[in-house]
């Protein structure tokens, strides 16, 4: 579970930055996960319950941001969501596709106070 481990490096950027801003407190941590990134957003979800308890972030609440994978077609150019593990372009039929967005992972805010 690769999830902890990214958890608590996602503490230590998270209580960096609220000691830089003088926080004392860590409210809200908000997060971009890509559908191709490898993380399971369960595991995370369950992972920060674990990692942010105690200290300034006891309490804190995780916002998660599933983003869908977008591909760009090799043949054709057509910009498509795959529906499965086979990026088949629903217009071409062509399997070389550019993945545009899905793999991210991505600290995109903190509130802190």
């Amino acid at each position: 579970m690769h999830e902890l481990a990214l958890m608590e490096e996602l503490q230590r950027i998270a209580l960096a930055t609220a000691a830089a801003q003088g926080a004392q407190r860590i409210h809200t941590v908000m997060l971009r996960v890509g559908r191709l990134s490898g993380v399971d957003p369960d595991a995370l979800a369950f992972a920060f319950e674990v990692v942010m308890a105690g200290g300034i972030s006891q309490g804190a609440t995780l916002e998660l941001e599933v983003v869908p994978t977008q591909c760009r077609c090799g043949g054709c150019g057509q910009r498509f969501e795959p529906v499965d593990v086979i990026f088949a372009c629903p217009i071409c039929g062509e399997l070389s596709a550019d993945v545009l967005r899905g793999r991210e992972l991505e600290l995109t805010g903190l509130e802190v106070s």
